[in-house]
């Protein structure tokens, strides 16, 4: 195994270690094995860029090689942010709230399994190894990542707002950061400690899936209030306080800066700052007391018992007869229908995506009441921002690709279907069926109630321009059999045609703004798209096993 440079310098503090019972040298061990594994294991950061293995270079950390991309976020977004004014209720409360959102997000899709991991549990408590040494390793093992993550997107604005500022300036930020960091961790294990205490068995892991689910779309949601806690006045961002404001966490942070900075004693950037070192304090003693229970709970993951539903003949066949032709396509629409509603780690990864399609259209809509009055954005053409919830088609047809039982591809191979056409059809339509159109169709029923029935040909207009652009691209992307590949490779060369796919989603909106433009033009060009979509979903799958992954 590898010596690791951050074990070396946890050799300093080995007194420290010791002096509160913790058996170092076995913790150093299980930290350098964990280290080493983790060499083998892609990020969700760097899902999107990744290859295929190089065997001579597996036991590289790769989530340490991804950093670049955390740094380039602080460089290019956070430091001018913090070196553009001083206004530091506003500037670090947009700069907290998008390194908040960063790190909980690497959290949660990496760091989970750190959190919920039993296998220290079963292979070490036959060991000589004490709880207290085993509890350290993993928060250890945890806080080495949360460091280097927070340290790549924090340095640019370090040094921007230390020459802007001064060094007072940089003594705040940096206790901030580490608070910041506990609150994380300790927020997030608390909350996975609630789950654990109600549910067991296979419920508990949906139920585990979902709270990550909803932490992410939580965030991203949550994070659109940050601009809204200011007013414009003057061109200038004025705060104003309100109560709810006390729930937004980035903003407990950016008040002492304008307490110790600027001297503004306001009763309220006084009990933000207590409530920015408070919480995690007291955070963390909840965390202390609970630990305990939380690693009797997690025992419960091993538990796969659970209440199995019986199959029987599917629902709605006869809706499934007019949207596949053929009963090979049928068969892979409900193979499909049965994979995503069943693989937990597909679910992690793209339901995330689908929440975002979500929410997409309604944060811009409400962007645009900011500055427009109601009357005015129901009567214009805004509608067309639901081409925002189309953003993420591209990288849900991606994850189409992949699955943890990805072995098991060689059935396509043995199955008694000749053409490779009934398999892509079948698994585009279930992902049509089962994810894009019930969300399109929220979003469309909600647009709809805004700006009134007028847009009703409009909303048909959507849905078939979006079917044309879930053919589209297909076309665009790498092609291969459903669920046939590793996560470890996912976005293998994808990176140009997803951005080339939302240049032509854009030219969908512009053609139909266009339409919009000519009497009668909004029907035309929705007899056009039917026509072309029945041409392309007959003559788009023509593919041989030459042109796909296996």
């Amino acid at each position: 195994m590898n010596e690791f440079r951050t074990l070396k310098v946890l050799d300093r503090f080995r007194l420290l270690f010791e002096k509160f019972g913790i058996q170092y040298v076995i913790m150093r061990r299980i930290l350098q094995m964990k280290l080493t594994m983790d060499g083998r294991r892609v990020p969700t950061m760097l899902g999107n860029t990744g290859s295929r293995q190089d065997p001579e270079k597996d036991d590289q950390n790769k989530f340490l090689r991804s950093m670049w991309l955390y740094l380039l976020l602080g460089t290019v977004v956070l430091a001018p942010v913090v070196m553009m004014s001083d206004n530091f209720i506003f500037q670090m409360s947009l700069v907290f709230g998008i390194l908040i959102f960063m790190v909980l997000t690497s959290l949660i899709s990496d760091f989970s399994s750190v959190l919920l991991d039993i296998r220290d549990k079963t292979i070490l408590d036959t060991k000589p190894v004490n709880a207290r040494t085993i509890h350290a390793a993993k928060i250890i093992h945890i806080s080495i990542y949360l460091f280097f993550i927070t340290a790549a997107l924090a340095i640019a604005p370090l040094i921007g707002g230390t020459i802007r500022h001064g060094i007072m300036f940089s003594v705040i930020f940096l206790f901030e950061l580490v608070f910041i960091d506990i609150l994380i961790v300790v927020l997030t294990a608390l909350l996975y400690l609630v789950v654990l205490q109600f549910f067991d068995g296979e419920k508990l892991k949906d139920i585990i899936n979902y709270v990550q689910i909803g932490l992410t779309l939580v965030m991203t949601i949550g994070y659109q209030f940050v601009s809204r806690l200011f007013s414009i006045v003057d061109f200038n961002y004025v705060f104003d306080g309100k109560w709810w404001q006390y729930f937004i966490i980035p903003v407990w942070f950016a008040a002492p800066f304008e307490l110790f900075i600027h001297g503004d004693r306001n009763k309220v950037f006084l009990i933000f700052s207590l409530m920015a070192v408070l919480v995690p304090l007291i955070s963390v003693y909840i965390y202390a007391r609970c630990m305990p229970s939380f690693e009797r709970n997690l025992q419960k993951l091993s538990d796969n018992s659970g209440t199995r539903k019986r199959v029987g003949r599917p629902k709605g066949m006869g809706i499934l007869r007019f949207i596949c032709s053929t009963q090979e396509e049928r068969m892979f629409f409900r193979f499909t229908s049965d994979m995503i509603r069943n693989d937990r780690n597909f679910k992690l990864r793209v339901y995330p995506s689908l929440g975002l399609s979500l929410v997409f259209p309604f944060i811009f809509l409400f962007n645009s009441l900011q500055f427009q009055e109601w009357d005015k954005v129901s009567s214009s053409k805004s509608y067309l921002l639901m081409y925002a919830a189309a953003l993420f088609i591209p990288s849900v047809m991606i994850m189409l690709k992949f699955s943890d039982s990805y072995k098991g591809a060689w059935i396509y191979k043995v199955m008694p279907v000749r053409e490779l056409a009934p398999i892509f059809k079948g698994s585009l339509k279930a992902i049509l069926v089962k994810l894009f159109v019930p969300l399109i169709l929220f979003v469309s029923i909600i647009f709809i109630a805004v700006y009134g029935l007028r847009i009703i040909p409009d909303v048909v207009v959507f849905l078939l321009s979006i079917c044309l652009y879930t053919v589209v691209s297909f076309l665009m992307l790498r092609k291969a059999v459903p669920f046939s590949e590793p996560y470890q490779v996912s976005g293998k060369g994808e990176r140009i045609p997803i951005l080339v796919l939302m240049v032509i989603l854009a030219l969908f909106a512009v053609c139909h703004l266009l339409s919009t433009a000519v009497n009668y033009g909004v029907y035309i060009y929705m007899i056009l798209l039917i026509f072309v979509n029945l041409v392309s979903w007959r003559r788009a799958f023509r593919i041989t096993w030459d042109n796909v992954i296996p």
